[in-house]
Parts: C-alpha cells; sequence; structure tokens
C-alpha cells in the first residue's frame, strides 16, 4: 500500500473525502498534507478519480491512497485495464503525485456502507450518486419475483392446445407407457436446456435481451445476433399462431350454434385481428397489466385442470359411457398401457415430432430479463420449477384419462348390451356396451384414437375445459407478444444490423418498446391474414429449437474453455449434458421436418456471414474470444514439440518500422509475402535519453499502451495480419537488440530481421550510423537473416502524415534511422491514429506485366530466391516474370546456365528465365569511380599507410573511420558494387522489384561508413525499390522429400 504520514488533525474537522488533489493544494502552499487551515474541510476538495478514499478512515489505523474493495469499483466494467470508478490508478500508487486536470472528474458519492454497497441497491445507488443534487427521482420500474415474472410466465407459455386436445390421442396411440417416454424424452431436452440457462444467466448481471443476450454475451455477436433476429420473427409469428388456435376454437363455437360472423375462414381473420389487438393493449398498458392478465390466465387454467380431475372421478352417465368413459377402471389402464399405432402419423417419432412444441417455452421468463428484481434467482428458479409442474400435469394427464377411457366408442345410447352378450368384442362388452361394429369399420367418433374433445367430455363441466384452451392460447399469445419486442429492442441497441435502430427506441419506466410492439402487431396480423399457419409452423418450431441448441452449445462452450470468467453461481450443470442437449435438439429439428431444419440453418448462417463480414465493434467477453485464446495457446505449444525441418520452413519476420503508419510501404512489403504464411511482427524502440530520467515518463506508460492498440487497429484497417511490439530503450540499438532477443513466442520466433534503408547515413550522427550498422551485425550475431529494403523515393512519410500523427511519438531527429521514435508527452488517441488517411503503396496496386530481378550472386541458403518467389504468388505480383542472375564466365555461361537451371528447377520454384553475368568482374567506368572515393572521402582517416597502433590511435573516438590500408585492402569489393550497381541499371530499370544478396562487411574489420558507401553505390540511381537479402547461410530451400 501506498502509505501517507499521519498528520495530527483532530477527527472533528474530517466530515467528508480525502483527495489527492487536496494533498498537492496543501503541499504547494508549504503546509503539510493535512495541515487543517481556515475555513477548509475535507469535504471541501476538488473531485479526482481518487474521491472514494477518506481523511477520516481508521481502516487501517493510518491513512492511505488505497481504497477498500466497494461495489462501484466494479460495476459497468468492460476490457481489462479500463479505469473504475473511485479506485486508484496504480501510477497513482506507485508514482510521484502529480496534479493532472485533465483527469478530474465528478466523484461518485459515498459510500455509506464498509462494504461500499449502497442501501437501495447497487444500482439505485450509482444511478442517485451521479444524479444532480435536488432532482425529481424518477419512478421505480416494475419489477417481478421468480413466480410471477417467470414460473408462471414459463407456464402458460409451456401449457397449450396440444395439452388438451392432442395429449389424449397420443396417449391412445402410443399407450401411456411411450407416451410417458415420449413425455420424459422432451423434458429431457428442455430440462438440460433449463440448467444451462440458469448457468448462463448466473454468471454474471443479466441484463434485458432474454434469450439473445444469454447466447450472445456468451457465444459472441455472429452467432447471437443471427438467433436473435429469427427468435423475435419466431415469437412475433408464435402470436399470430396461438392468436389463430383461439379464434379456431371459437369459430367452432359459432358454428356448432350456427353464428357464424361471415364465413369459416373471413371469422378466423376477423377474431384473431380483434383478439391480438386487445393483447396489443393490455401490453402497451405496460408490463404490470400485462403481468395480471397472464395471473388471470393461469387461474382459468388451473380451474380447468381441477374441474378435469373431479370429473374423473364422477360416475359415469350413460351419455358418457356411450362416449367411452367408464371412470378409473384397472382393465381399461393395462389396456391403454401399450401402444395401438393408426394412421399415417402413428409411430413413435410421429407422435413425438406432434407432443414436442408443447414442451417448449421454457424461455418466456428469460425474455423478460430486464424486468426481473434479480435474474440470476429468478430465471434458474422459475424455469426449473415451470418445467417440473408441467412434466408433472403432462404425466398425471395421460395416466389419468388413459385409465377412464376406452380407445373406440361409438357415442350411441343404443349400444348398450347386457354384460357377456354373444357377438361382443372389446373390452366395453365387459361393461355392457357393444362399441364391437364402429370398431370394426373403424367409424367410430368417440373414444380417445377418435375424439380430440375427450378432456371436455371426461370434465365435470365442459365450458371450463373450453375456457382453459383460451386462457392456454391467449396466455401464449400474449407472452410472445411481450417476449419478441424486449428480444429485438436489446438486438436493436447492439446495431449488430443495418435499418433497425428504430425500433430499439424504449418509453417509460420500464423502457417499453413501444416501436417493437408495433412491429410484432404488423407481422402478427399479417400472418393472421394467411389464415393458414401451417405451412410455417414447423420453421417456427425450428427457430426456438435452434435457440435451445445453441444456448446448450453456450454453456458447453464456456465450460470448455476453461476461462476464469465462467464462474456461474448455478452449479447443477454438466458441459456434457449441454453438449448432449444441443445435438439432441439439432436433431430433434430433423426429426419434426427436415426441409424446416434446412431452412432454418440457412437463414443463421446468412444472418450470421453477414455479422462476420461487417465485424461489430463490441466485445463482450465471449466464451469464442476465450476458445480463440485456448486454441493459440496450445498450438503454440504444441509447436514446441515439433522439430523444425526446411520443407517447412517459413520466414517469419521481425520489421522495424518504428510506428507502423510512419514506414506503409515496408509494412505492405512484408505482409505481402507474410499474409497467412508466417510471422510478422512490428517492432519499435521508444527511445529515452536516460533511463535514470525515465520516471517522470512512465506516467505516460498507459498512453503507450493506448498507442500500441492504435497500431494494431492501423494493422487491421490495412488488413495486414501482424503483430506490433514497442520497447523502452536508451538507444536504437539496445533496443533493437531486446527486439531480437525477446520478440516472438518458442517457435513462433522471427529469424528475418526487416528494415528500410538509412538514406541519411552521411549527415546523420556517427553515432548513428555505427548503430545502424551495429543492428546488421547483430542480427548475423543471432543468426537472424537480414532484409534491406530501400526505395528512390524512401520509406517514411511521416512528414505528409504530421497533421495526422499523435503527439505521444514525435519523429526521431534522423527519419531515416529505421525504427526509433521519441518519446514525448501528449496525449494518447488510438482512435485518431487508426481512423487517419492510409497512404497508398507499389505494394498495393497490381504490377502487370513487369519483372521482379534477383540477383543470385552468393549463396545465401537460398533466401534470396525464396522472398520474391512468395511475393510472385500473390495475385498482384502473379504476371510479372521472375528473372534470375548469377555471376559466372564468359568461357563457361552455357554450362554455367545450366547448372543454375537444373539446381532452380529441383527447387520447383517455376523460375525458368536465367542470365549468366560475365561481365561482373569487368572494371567500372572511371566517373563511377571517382563519385564512390568522392562518397567515402569524408570519412577517410588519410593516416598515409601508417602501422596499426597508430592507426587505432588516430581513430580514438571515431571508429567509423576508414584508414587507407582498410581503402586498398577493400579496393576490389568497392568496385564490385560501383561494377554491380552498373549493371542493375543496364538490366534492371524498368523492373516491378530487384532482390541481390548485398556484400557482408566481416565484423571489427569494416568501419561502419565503408560498408554503408558499399550498400548506397549498389543501390544508388534505381527506379525500382530494391531488397537487399542475406540468409544466415543455413539452407531454406531442399529438393529432398525427407
Amino acid at each position: 500500500m501506498a502509505e501517507l504520514p499521519i498528520p495530527d488533525v483532530p477527527p472533528a474537522r474530517c466530515s467528508g473525502r480525502f483527495t489527492i488533489s487536496t494533498l498537492l493544494g496543501m503541499e504547494e502552499a508549504g503546509r503539510g498534507p493535512y495541515t487543517p487551515t481556515e475555513g477548509s474541510s475535507c469535504d471541501s476538495a476538488q473531485p479526482t478519480q481518487l474521491s472514494s478514499s477518506t481523511l477520516c478512515t481508521r481502516t487501517f489505523g493510518y491513512n492511505t491512497v488505497d481504497v477498500v474493495p466497494a461495489y462501484e469499483h466494479y460495476a459497468n466494467s468492460k476490457g481489462v485495464g479500463d479505469p473504475r470508478k473511485g479506485r486508484p490508478s496504480l501510477a497513482d500508487l506507485h508514482s510521484i503525485l502529480k496534479p493532472d486536470p485533465s483527469r478530474l472528474r465528478t466523484p461518485v458519492s459515498d459510500v455509506q456502507h464498509s462494504n461500499g454497497l449502497p442501501e437501495a441497491g447497487p444500482e439505485a445507488g450509482l444511478e442517485e450518486a451521479e444524479g444532480e443534487p435536488g432532482r425529481d427521482s424518477e419512478p421505480e420500474p416494475v419489477r417481478f419475483g421468480w413466480v410471477k415474472g417467470v414460473m408462471i410466465r414459463c407456464m402458460l407459455n409451456i401449457w397449450g392446445v396440444i395439452l388438451y386436445l392432442r395429449l389424449p390421442w397420443i396417449t391412445a396411440q402410443a399407450g401411456i407407457a411411450l407416451t410417458w417416454l415420449i413425455i420424459l424424452m422432451s423434458v429431457t431436452v428442455t430440462t438440460i436446456t433449463g440448467l444451462s440457462i440458469s448457468a448462463i444467466s448466473t454468471n454474471g448481471k443479466v441484463k434485458s435481451g432474454g434469450t439473445y443476450f444469454l447466447i450472445s454475451r456468451s457465444l459472441g455477436p455472429e452467432l447471437g445476433g443471427s438467433i436473435g433476429l429469427i427468435f423475435a420473427f419466431a415469437n412475433a409469428v408464435a402470436v399470430a399462431m396461438h392468436t389463430v388456435g383461439f379464434a379456431e376454437t371459437v369459430r367452432d363455437l359459432l358454428q356448432e350454434h350456427n353464428s357464424l360472423i361471415v364465413d369459416p375462414t373471413n371469422d378466423i381473420r376477423i377474431i384473431g385481428v380483434i383478439t391480438v389487438t386487445v393483447l396489443l393493449g393490455i401490453s402497451l398498458a405496460g408490463m404490470e397489466w400485462e403481468a395480471k392478465a397472464q395471473i388471470l390466465f393461469f387461474l382459468v387454467i388451473l380451474v380447468s385442470f381441477i374441474n378435469y380431475l373431479v370429473g374423473t372421478v364422477i360416475p359415469a352417465t350413460a351419455e358418457k359411457q356411450a362416449k367411452g368413459f367408464f371412470s378409473y377402471r384397472a382393465d381399461i389402464f393395462a389396456q391403454n398401457f401399450v401402444p395401438n399405432w393408426r394412421g399415417p402419423e402413428g409411430s413413435f417419432f410421429g407422435l413425438f415430432s406432434i407432443f414436442f412444441p408443447s414442451a417448449t417455452g421454457i424461455l418466456a421468463g428469460a425474455n423478460i430479463s430486464g424486468d426481473l428484481k434479480d435474474p440470476a434467482i429468478a430465471i434458474p428458479k422459475g424455469t426449473l420449477m415451470a418445467i417440473f409442474w408441467t412434466t408433472m400435469s403432462y404425466l398425471v394427464l395421460s395416466a389419468t384419462i388413459g385409465a377412464c377411457v376406452v380407445r373406440d366408442a361409438s357415442g350411441s345410447l343404443n349400444d348398450s348390451v347386457a354384460v357377456g352378450s354373444p357377438g361382443c368384442e372389446g373390452l366395453a362388452c365387459s361393461f355392457g356396451w357393444n362399441f364391437t361394429a364402429c370398431a370394426q369399420q373403424q367409424s367410430c367418433r368417440y373414444g380417445l384414437s377418435n375424439y380430440y374433445q375427450s378432456m371436455s367430455m371426461v370434465s365435470g363441466f365442459g365450458p371450463l375445459i373450453t375456457a382453459g384452451i383460451f386462457g392456454a392460447t391467449l396466455s401464449s399469445a400474449l407472452a410472445c407478444l411481450v417476449s419478441a419486442p424486449k428480444v429485438f429492442q436489446c438486438l436493436c441497441k447492439d446495431q449488430l444490423y443495418p435499418l433497425i435502430g428504430f425500433f430499439g427506441k424504449g418509453y417509460g419506466r420500464n423502457s417499453e418498446p413501444i416501436r417493437g410492439y408495433m412491429l410484432t402487431y404488423v407481422i402478427a396480423v399479417g400472418f393472421i391474414l394467411i389464415a393458414e399457419l401451417n405451412a410455417i409452423a414447423p420453421i417456427i418450431s425450428n427457430f426456438f429449437l435452434c435457440s435451445y441448441a445453441l444456448i446448450n452449445f453456450s454453456c458447453f462452450h464456456a465450460s470448455i474453455t476453461n476461462s476464469p470468467g465462467w464462474r456461474p453461481s448455478f452449479r447443477y450443470y454438466s458441459k456434457w449434458a449441454a453438449l448432449f442437449g444441443a445435438a439432441v435438439s439439432v436433431v430433434i429439428m430433423f426429426l419434426l421436418t427436415w426441409w424446416a431444419a434446412l431452412i432454418a440453418f440457412g437463414i443463421v448462417i446468412f444472418l450470421l456471414g453477414y455479422v462476420l463480414y461487417k465485424k461489430p465493434d463490441v466485445n463482450w467477453g465471449s466464451s469464442m474470444q476465450a476458445s480463440s485464446y485456448n486454441m493459440a495457446l496450445n498450438y503454440s505449444v504444441g509447436l514446441s514439440e515439433v522439430d523444425e525441418h526446411i520443407k517447412n520452413y517459413r520466414p517469419q519476420c521481425l520489421v522495424l518500422t518504428g510506428p507502423p503508419n510512419f514506414r506503409p510501404a515496408l509494412v505492405d512489403f512484408v505482409g505481402t509475402f507474410t499474409k497467412n504464411l508466417s510471422l510478422m511482427l512490428c517492432g519499435n524502440v521508444l527511445i529515452v535519453s536516460h533511463l535514470q530520467e525515465l520516471g517522470p515518463w512512465k506516467q505516460k506508460m498507459p498512453e503507450s499502451r493506448l498507442m500500441a492498440d492504435g497500431h494494431t487497429k492501423w494493422l487491421m484497417k490495412r488488413k495486414i495480419k501482424a503483430f506490433y511490439t514497442d520497447v523502452v530503450a536508451e538507444d536504437l540499438r539496445s533496443g533493437v537488440q531486446m527486439l531480437i532477443q525477446a520478440a516472438g513466442l518458442g517457435k513462433m520466433r522471427p529469424n528475418i530481421l526487416v528494415l528500410g534503408y538509412k538514406r541519411n547515413w552521411q549527415t546523420a550522427s556517427p553515432q548513428s550510423l555505427e548503430d545502424y550498422v551495429g543492428i546488421l551485425h547483430d542480427a548475423f550475431d543471432f543468426k537472424y537473416g537480414v532484409c534491406v529494403m530501400r526505395m528512390k523515393e524512401g520509406l517514411n512519410v511521416s512528414g505528409v502524415l504530421q497533421a495526422h500523427v499523435n503527439l505521444t511519438f514525435e519523429a526521431a531527429e534522423h527519419p531515416e534511422n529505421g525504427t526509433g521514435s521519441r518519446a514525448a508527452p501528449g496525449t494518447a488517441d488510438p482512435t485518431t491514429l487508426a481512423s487517419e488517411q492510409q497512404a497508398s503503396t507499389i505494394f498495393q496496386s497490381k504490377q502487370g506485366k513487369k519483372t521482379i530481378d534477383i540477383y543470385w550472386l552468393f549463396d545465401d541458403g537460398g533466401l534470396t530466391l525464396l522472398i520474391p518467389y512468395l511475393l510472385g504468388r500473390k495475385k498482384r505480383w502473379a504476371k510479372c516474370k521472375i528473372r534470375v542472375f548469377v555471376g559466372g564466365q564468359i568461357n563457361r555461361m552455357d554450362e554455367e546456365r545450366k547448372a543454375i537451371v537444373s539446381l532452380l528447377s529441383k527447387f520447383r520454384l517455376g523460375f525458368h528465365e536465367v542470365h549468366i553475368l560475365p561481365d561482373i568482374n569487368q572494371k567500372p567506368r572511371p566517373e563511377h569511380i571517382k563519385r564512390f572515393d568522392e562518397l567515402i572521402a569524408p570519412f577517410r582517416l588519410n593516416d598515409g599507410f601508417k602501422d596499426e597502433a597508430t592507426v587505432n590511435e588516430m581513430r580514438q573516438g571515431c571508429p567509423w573511420k576508414i584508414s587507407d590500408e582498410e581503402v586498398d585492402k577493400n579496393r576490389a569489393k568497392s568496385l564490385r558494387q560501383v561494377r554491380l550497381n552498373e549493371i542493375l541499371r543496364d538490366y534492371s530499370r524498368d523492373a516491378a522489384l530487384i532482390a541481390i544478396t548485398p556484400p557482408i562487411g566481416r565484423k571489427g574489420r569494416c568501419p561502419s561508413s565503408l560498408y554503408m558507401a558499399w550498400l548506397e553505390t549498389l543501390s544508388q540511381d534505381l527506379r525500382p525499390p530494391i531488397i537487399l537479402t542475406r540468409g544466415n547461410q543455413e539452407n531454406v530451400l531442399t529438393f529432398y522429400c525427407q
């Protein structure tokens, strides 16, 4: 902890907060930090980031800048490294305290309790704290608990017309045993999904958005966005489905009494539109009214259940017996216990596909997560309890009706016979009824297998079952009418798709999506007017199953990634059960309707592809991000176990770009041949004059990190697949040494050093010249290959970008020194850097039918050949013809050419045009020799061939100077560079790119100025870019298969 001295201050004077501004202001005034002043007190201090530290605290027995843990320090946290409310930064604790006006802000209000939690709940406390004093507080939004908000809502959505109209028929077809198996199989899927929902919803604070929010924050915006859109649409169409179910029931009642409004089809439309309009009015009245309506529907369904159960124990009348009801009978139960398949749908999976939609609806509570008091408690508890009670109701209903009603009955009172009458077949004969005729002719109108209204017939009062059907359909329609806008509103606010933001606006204390309600209403009315939903219904079921599959996969994926952030408080889940649930959900999709499953997958893939293409700028800490890290880590560690082989050699480049936007041509050149192939790492050396004076600058290190993010975003915007790293050093060479030694990870380490040519070496400081050549020597010492790039117009464009470059990094004193940038004070703004104008370079344009000329003068292991070959494989360079030039003797030109062609063919590089340079050792022109002599003249010692000891004494303090003896010894090598430059200008003046093997200066024997004179002479006055490439003398090409 950063401790502060304890002053002698009377406790009575302390009435508020201690801040850094108070401390600094008192120190500057020459007073002690806590000396009381007239008219001052602790609460009069100016607010700063450290406003939650208190002067009067006695927690630790002394005053401290550190603060105790508090809720607001973690609320609204986003990414790693974001500033937290009230918590001091590391610089505040570690560095010298200095006032920083740019960081002053309004403090969070005092936290009243020692644990930092406000009295009225965390969110309310923060909102009040950030509000203006004296402002009228807004009314509290309506929030629901787990019973009203989740359990009842889910139960109503799970119960539907299938419960009343199809479950008795399924029991007759499959028998009680297999019906229970169908129910339990369906419930297994929904229970596993419920457990997955519980785990996800308890892994952090859940906001509004329901299923979309859970999936998108777990798996990321790609899958979350696609599921959110189709899930909202599916709910909107489901409103129409349930409303039409209600309208059909009302239409049937009207038909029975000959009271049709117009005709059967139009009656459905009229009743449906009126019904959905009334439901919309209930929804617009607010969540409180909607919840009251749901409770009313719930009570109606409970009364209908009780009515049915009472009816099963009431002795059967003659009319009911004629329809197959005989109260509880063991032999009826035994007969109905086994299956009796009938009709085209008479199969296990056929009946399963009919029943399964009645087990869905478990997401109704999660879909209004924003309206729950505590979603982390309400969603798990309410969802699982709803699944339990609805499952029990299904099991009880199938068992009771299977023990009371026979499969076939005529409904005619004339079919009563004496018990034991001859010619009577079937179980009803023992009860005094003969249904043999209609059973054999399959013309029975009643019985479990024939009469869908068996529950109404069994019940004590039939109209109550009709009321239950009304309650089930209307409650499901109302739940979907509320769910669709809530999910869609969250999706609109995230702005993953265009043209939908208009519907995201909320109104009132509950932020009701009025526009979303109207859109859902329009969609529902549109499908109600179709009045034929048999075609769209399977697609809706598949959309819901898609959601189940992805919720289960989200839970599995978050668990398997082992992310430290996956810490759900709900522990009763299994990642393997979640994976099983996801797989089964996909299988059921195809079992229900295979073509609808394909359509659902097609829509999901299309929406997924759109989000992947757009790449929205969101960061939700999804399990996909954790998975990417896991995969990268596992592959990187696994790569360490792989032995290196020449066939798998890849040019992994450490590119000394400085700030990458300063040298875009260098970035584009390396990025072209490393993209999707090998490692590219952009290195930058931040030069600080004296490390002992680094202390003040370290306070700018967080801004340096922001700039690193900006450089990375700049590379991403330029579509360069590369990393960026920087180091702080006293000079360029020591910084590059750090990069060479420390860059990379495991086998993912650079093996080539790429840097720009130092154009200003003649006018630069001698030490920078020594450093530049020393960097090349260091690279060879560490077994790196070296690639130096020179362009006629230069590489550094920092002058052009001066208006756009952020002040945190100033260009170095000599802009062409390779990589360095001076550390300077300023304000980091990575967004400005990432959004600046992108400079175009030659490596971004198509080269046409030019040539890439390779001068393979010395055998460096093949790197001089490999880089142009990789460049030629790219689309922009594909039409370029590659020519290879090698030195040779005039009297052996054919033999040497055949030898090189044979070697290149074994390398399989596709280089067929080979030129022998017989005149490479000719003497250059006198004017060019003279120019070279003039080039090195300022750097000569002019010692007159004195002995070595005298020369060393004269060279004391200026090691870059060239002695007369060194000029004489290296004369032939110097003239060769002059001659090579003449050849380059003769043969390659119109080339797109020149790659040449440069000479190597022997360390300690070749002065840096002489070596730079060689490179200058070799590459001067050339229009195309020239790449001076030298491998580390180890093979990078092979013609063997092993």
